[in-house]
């Protein structure tokens, strides 16, 4: 083999290692998406665990505030159900798994509405990509997302809207966690509806430095 042939077969030899050494992160970052179900794939799995009255009767979606991740992990799908004292029936998931089924105790916050369902035909945007749309807003630039809390429901004009809680570090103390507020997205289009986001309180609740 000449000393060309030779450098040919070293150089390809480079670049499938190369390739072979990226998959694994990949791969890992395509189980990391998948492992977190999404709030509508949660309302899908929850037809399973209530009453024929009830299925895809979603009248709100919510998460507890998420931990070490921005994407929550607990929630909760609360259906319309006619059989139960307050027309409501509650299916808590965890990391994808359900954990408790019941029928609350007291109405729904506020809305006009409460019990009807939400019109399927405008549930488009998911929670996962109404998280990716939060994360593309400018004023965010240069905040590292830590975690969430997500409520799909009616606004004041009876559409559906994903309202979610934000909190945040900066640069100078990325361990210091702080609320930067909340904003709403149409669960339609994924319109930004109100925006109250703050992330300057990232930069004023760094610790000061020390003297």
């Amino acid at each position: 083999m000449t000393r060309k042939h030779l450098f040919l077969a070293g150089y390809a030899t480079l670049a499938l290692s190369l390739v072979f050494k990226a998959l694994p992160a990949e791969q890992a970052k395509s189980t990391r998406d998948t492992s977190s179900p999404s709030a509508f794939q949660l309302a899908r799995e929850g037809n399973r665990y209530i009453g024929e009255q009830a299925k895809d009767k979603v009248v709100q979606i919510r998460s507890e505030r998420s931990k070490g991740t921005v994407t929550p992990s607990i929630w909760y799908v609360v259906y319309f159900d006619d059989t139960a004292a307050l027309k409501a029936t509650e299916v808590k998931f965890g990391n994808g798994r359900m954990l408790d089924v019941k029928r609350p105790l007291r109405l729904l916050s506020a809305t006009s509405n409460k019990s009807a369902p939400l019109p399927k035909e405008k549930l488009k945007v998911d929670s996962d990509e109404a998280l990716k749309i939060v994360m593309r807003q400018p004023a965010l630039e240069g905040v590292t997302l830590k975690s969430s809390e997500m409520r799909l429901e009616r606004d004041r004009n009876e559409e559906p809207v994903w309202r979610i809680s934000l909190w945040g570090s900066g640069p100078k103390a990325p361990e210091y966690e702080t609320s930067i507020g909340d904003i709403t997205i149409g669960a339609a289009d994924g319109k930004i509806i109100e925006n109250d986001l703050k992330p300057e309180k990232v930069a004023s609740s760094d610790p000061a430095p020390k003297s």
